[in-house]
């Protein structure tokens, strides 16, 4: 990456698959964001400092995870500012990304940020969960809800088969104690510690949770 980019954070450095032209997107995303963050609110403003670790690089370590196959179509539920769908679709251009919230105003300011990053392969939509009249391949989320919700509510969207490295399933960023919350699935939940490909002490309780669809 050039230098007169003045970009000091480097995504390529967890990520080293990155193509520039990602890289330099991933930037301009967080330029777009601050700028709707300062009208709507769509982080706490405290998080903004540490925006690209706390929020993008979190949002990839999906990619770190499952590699998508071309043409897999991922629901992002809850998308609230764009996360993690915006960055993933950034990552994985030959994918398509469906974008939900049920808030008017944050499927504003993601639909705005698609455009003004030119991506084609993604979409936001307002919806209610129940309303949704799409079939994908893979559910990710961000700290939405509890598990056993997510997979209820979108059990009916999301089609068995394997679109990816690994089954059509639930791809859920989550953090703290989740031993309650996953207890109905018992084995059939596969945990992966983010903080095994990111050393940043922010990531050291967070997670991956991945369930396959065929499982239900």
């Amino acid at each position: 990456m050039s230098e007169h980019m003045g970009h000091s954070f480097l995504y390529k450095d967890y990520l080293p698959e990155l193509q520039p032209e990602q890289e330099e997107k991933l930037h301009r995303f967080k330029s777009l964001f601050l700028e709707w963050n300062s009208r709507i609110n769509l982080i706490s403003r405290k998080d903004t400092d540490s925006f690209e670790v706390k929020h993008v690089l979190h949002s990839l370590a999906i990619s770190r995870f499952i590699r998508f196959y071309p043409g897999a179509r991922v629901l992002d539920l809850g998308t609230g500012g764009g996360f993690p769908g915006i960055p993933l679709a950034i990552l994985n251009p030959q994918c398509r990304f469906i974008l939900v919230d049920s808030i008017e105003k944050k499927v504003k300011a993601v639909h705005e940020m698609i455009q003004a990053l030119s991506l084609q392969n993604a979409e936001a939509k307002r919806s209610r969960v129940e309303e949704l009249e799409v079939k994908v391949d893979y559910v990710v989320s961000r700290a939405v809800a509890p598990m056993p919700d997510l997979v209820k509510w979108t059990r009916n969207v999301l089609q068995p088969g394997q679109m990816g490295s690994l089954p059509n399933g639930w791809l859920v960023l989550k953090g703290g104690d989740l031993k309650e919350e996953l207890q109905a699935f018992g084995k059939s939940v596969e945990i992966q510690q983010i903080s095994d490909w990111f050393k940043d002490p922010f990531f050291e309780t967070k997670v991956i949770v991945y369930l396959a669809r065929q499982i239900l």
